[in-house]
């Protein structure tokens, strides 16, 4: 009779450990796991892990402090970053930003009540700061303000595309044989009392909207009085002047009309130079525009 609760008797025993290869292949999977963990998306939570490259967040790390500001070398800020190498590096942020009006800067600092927003600081350094915008050029702007005020110690060799000797106001002094006697500089003689009884001169950088003056000398170069005359002045390339000797055309080229004060031409004698031509002072105010 066969008893039927008895394990067959040929029946083999089931393995109660996975096979070597099982195992080889758990072990390597859960290293892969480890080794992309500094990559993976971080939870909300985590903790941040010095040395290492922490995960990618999708939220807003905030860290919120309450700090007063003391006399001594440390506190006052909610956070404090600083390399001590010697090879500079204190802190470096980086983002993806476009020119969208929803995009946010790199890098905000807001004073929400009357305070600095920033301050920048080289103990010994000759250099505080560089401001580039790639390739840079005249189309790139370093910064924007809405302040007016005057920026304390601030100095530029432009502004508006200008520079310091086209802000100022720009002489030369014109004798009565046409000649430059004296000037600031920038000033040649294009035409002077040679086609007629007018100069023409060249400023070197264009004329049509500055200021324009021109007035006699008391005196010629011999030192014979002139005492009285009027100069008539303007931009030979103004849209209203027409210059009729050659070249003279030109947005650079300031024609000036030396006169007696009746209007009429002073002297009558021959060419180049009329016998009574005056020596006068043409003036050129660069900070008018231009």
């Amino acid at each position: 009779m066969i008893d039927e609760s008895a394990p067959p008797a040929e029946s083999a025993p089931r393995a109660s450990r996975r096979s070597p290869r099982t195992r080889s292949v758990l072990a390597a999977t859960g290293l892969l796991v480890i080794g992309l963990s500094p990559f993976a998306i971080a939870k909300t939570g985590d903790v941040l892990r010095e040395g290492k490259r922490n995960g990618t967040t999708t939220r807003e790390t905030q860290i919120i402090s309450k700090v007063r500001a003391g006399t001594a070398p440390t506190g006052g800020y909610a956070t404090r970053q600083s390399n001590i190498s010697g090879s500079g590096g204190g802190a470096i942020y980086g983002c993806r930003g476009s020119t969208s009006s929803t995009s946010k800067p790199c890098l905000r600092a807001n004073n929400l009540r009357t305070g600095r927003a920033f301050e920048f600081n080289t103990r010994n350094g000759l250099l505080t700061g560089v401001i580039s915008a790639g390739s840079g050029g005249d189309t790139k702007k370093p910064f924007v303000t809405n302040a007016t005020g005057v920026a304390t110690g601030l100095n530029a060799d432009e502004v508006d595309g200008r520079s310091a000797s086209e802000l100022g106001t720009r002489w030369a002094l014109i004798n009565e044989s046409g000649d430059i006697e004296q000037q600031t500089g920038g000033f040649t003689i294009v035409n002077c009392y040679t086609t007629n009884a007018n100069c023409y001169i060249s400023a070197g950088s264009d004329v049509r909207n500055k200021g324009l003056r021109a007035q006699v000398s008391v005196a010629n170069t011999d030192g014979s009085p002139v005492l009285s005359g009027e100069t008539g002045v303007a931009a030979c390339g103004a849209t209203t002047v027409t210059c009729a000797p050659p070249n003279t055309e030109a947005s650079n080229v300031i024609v000036v009309a030396p006169r007696e004060s009746d209007g009429s031409v002073p002297g009558v004698g021959p060419t180049p130079a009329p016998a009574d031509a005056i020596r006068f002072y043409v003036y050129v105010d660069g900070a008018t525009g231009g």
